[in-house]
């Protein structure tokens, strides 16, 4: 089998997992290096202290294999191993490999004050997604105090086709990379495609006619959402939006739609327009932030 052009990127990205069960006729293909990064995959939040047992049961990797690829990770510095439990946790230098991605978007800069004003106003999180595959994750947070059992952080995945901030990048999308998207999410899930489906559209549609979508606990049912398109970078092909969660309980009837919503469209608009990305979203009529804390 003739090996990938890397010049054309998969689209969208896979697991590490799903690239390595597709790739065992590639010669070009790094078995070993994709195994490793598998390892790396399972772990999670909620799933942070891994044994090498453990990672061979999720990995589906033989276990020899598994704990020559764990103390190669560890000698390396990205993975722990705690001695007392015989089990390995993610290290710090795993985070080395996210930092040249997150410095690349300087806007995350400009953005934080303008969302960290609005989070506190509105007594919830606001946060800027990128797409990866079929979920968004989270590349920037901003939360004030008390903000309920969903707590974003840089890093944490989310699905595009249950949520606010997914439908709000997947309006940027051209059409051949929406469709595409969509086939995805019904591969890889057809039941949930099938539940969320219609939804998914209607919050596409309601982004592109009103700059925003709302999510009503879809994801997570104290939480209730509104999210805003940033933009679609066409060379890096990422796409990015913007998103507010407020606990249900302080949202008043019909203030997600008529205050929050044009809220969170309002700011995507003041952060394309400071970092010079404006031309790459619908034009729309400018707005103006109004309305005090929620």
């Amino acid at each position: 089998m003739a090996p990938r052009d890397p010049s054309r990127p998969r689209h969208p990205p896979a697991s590490a997992a799903a690239v390595l069960a597709e790739s065992v006729d590639d010669a070009a293909f790094a078995t070993t290096l994709a195994k490793g990064l598998v390892v790396l995959e399972a772990f999670k939040a909620g799933r942070t202290l891994l044994g090498n047992m453990e990672l061979s049961t999720l990995t589906g990797i033989p276990r020899p294999t598994v704990a020559r690829l764990t103390h190669t990770l560890a000698e390396l510095g990205y993975l722990r191993y705690d001695a007392e439990r015989a089990k390995y946790r993610v290290a710090a230098r795993a985070l080395r490999i996210a930092h040249p991605l997150l410095a690349g978007m300087q806007f995350r800069q400009v953005a934080r004050p303008m969302m960290q004003e609005l989070a506190l106003s509105v007594r919830g999180t606001v946060s800027i997604g990128l797409l990866d595959a079929t979920s968004m994750i989270y590349v920037e947070t901003a939360r004030s105090g008390d903000v309920g059992p969903h707590a974003p952080d840089i890093g944490m995945p989310i699905p595009v086709v249950m949520t606010a901030m997914g439908r709000a990048a997947a309006s940027t999308l051209p059409p051949a990379d929406a469709d595409r998207l969509e086939r995805n999410i019904a591969a890889e899930d057809s039941e949930l495609w099938s539940a969320f489906r219609d939804k998914y559209r209607a919050g596409i549609a309601q982004c592109k006619s009103r700059g925003f979508c709302t999510c009503w606990g879809e994801y997570m049912a104290s939480i209730h959402a509104v999210a805003a398109p940033l933009f679609h970078a066409g060379e890096s092909r990422q796409s990015f939006s913007i998103n507010c969660g407020i606990p249900a309980f302080r949202l008043q009837p019909g203030q997600l739609e008529s205050e929050i919503g044009p809220r969170i469209a309002a700011l995507a608009d003041s952060i394309r327009a400071i970092v010079g990305q404006a031309e790459l979203a619908p034009p729309r009529k400018a707005r103006k932030i109004t309305g005090g804390r929620a």
